[in-house]
């Protein structure tokens, strides 16, 4: 790619994954205007998927998008998906970043990408940062986050251009085939009771009530606050698919609970009671009157979260040992595998009453 006239070699550091240079050659020649000046940008902490960056010139601001650098398991890390849901969601009652390019040509930065615009707010990630929050606010917030997921599963997907998104037909069966598989090629350790907690979620899998647009990770951290405590947008939408709903739910309420199960966990720390923040059976029961859902099986889709998020983790940890991992935070993720896994057992034997 030659050096297009006008553009400006960035001269500031490039961060891991991300040549400015290049990328400024290609947004001259992709979307010529959009940037002004000479980029810098700076890695944003908290993500341990996709690489997230935040990206100026002199007057503009945007955040950019693309895979973690090193082993990528097949499916995941799809930019074009989230790219595509997010674009199709704005103008509902979801709110989402507007989108500005999409790159599916890899010799740009080694990998797909797409630039959309940054929002401002607080992202809660940490006990620190909800700590002063007061009971109030955090009841606010936490209901805001749950008629925002309402209103996510009330989306009509054939009226946005999604209805070709997903094959939501058999949406549970190739869900739990498909993380077993992941979980596969991560495999580097063995895991006590995972294969057991893979053979029971595919035996007692419920009936799926509903088809919608799902999330797929959806979580307080994964959404920015705007000032007045409501979500000014939802991010992370790279395991965006058509399926069942109570699987964004059984998700949510694992991130929601799992400060108190897996104590100094990584990855979801800023909820809690002692910072006011009302308990999931509360919530559930508000999602529950906003959809008209029956929530009874909610515990298979609470097993089959923790599942999920342990084979997540499992593949973090496997790039981490191998040296491909981005940004801190990573130390502890494989000690979560096995409690997860253990906890997610012992919800569905109770829910089949051999416990």
């Amino acid at each position: 790619m030659s050096q297009q006239a006008g553009s400006q070699p960035s001269g500031a550091p490039h961060p891991p994954g991300l040549d400015l240079d290049r990328l400024r050659e290609y947004l001259d020649l992709a979307h010529p205007g959009l940037a002004v000046g000479p980029l810098a940008a700076e890695l944003i902490s908290g993500g341990k998927s996709n690489l997230t960056y935040r990206l100026h010139d002199d007057t503009h601001h945007w955040v950019l998008r693309r895979p973690p650098l090193g082993h990528v398991l097949a499916t995941a890390h799809d930019m074009s998906r989230e790219y595509r849901v997010i674009s199709a969601l704005a103008g509902t009652a979801v709110p989402v970043p507007g989108t500005q390019l999409l790159c599916t040509d890899a010799e740009v930065l080694g990998a797909p990408f797409y630039v959309m615009d940054e929002v401002r707010g607080t992202v809660y990630r940490s006990a620190a940062d909800s700590a002063g929050l007061g009971r109030e606010r955090a009841r606010a917030i936490s209901f805001r986050l749950v008629d925002v997921l309402a209103e996510l599963h009330g989306v009509d997907p054939g009226a946005v251009g999604l209805g070709d998104f997903g094959r939501p037909d058999g949406y549970l069966q190739r869900q739990v085939t498909r993380w077993f598989k992941q979980f596969d090629a991560s495999r580097s350790r063995e895991i006590a009771g995972m294969d057991e907690l893979q053979r029971r979620l595919a035996v007692h899998q419920p009936t799926t009530q509903r088809d919608t647009v799902v999330h797929g990770d959806y979580r307080l951290d994964n959404a920015i606050i705007a000032a007045d405590d409501s979500v000014a947008a939802v991010l992370d939408w790279e395991m965006a698919t058509l399926g069942d709903p109570l699987a964004d739910l059984g998700l949510l309420k694992v991130y929601w609970e799992i400060a108190a199960d897996i104590p100094g966990n990584p990855v979801a720390q800023a909820v809690g009671r002692e910072a006011g923040f009302p308990g999931m059976d509360e919530l559930a029961e508000h999602y529950a009157a906003r959809t008209g859902l029956d929530l009874a099986p909610l515990p298979w889709y609470t097993a089959f979260a923790g599942y999920k998020l342990a084979v997540i983790a499992e593949g973090i940890h496997f790039r981490y040992t191998q040296g491909k991992t981005v940004g801190e935070g990573f130390s502890h993720l494989g000690a979560m595998v096995p409690l997860l896994v253990a906890s997610s057992l012992d919800t569905l034997l109770t829910l089949e009453g051999t416990r």
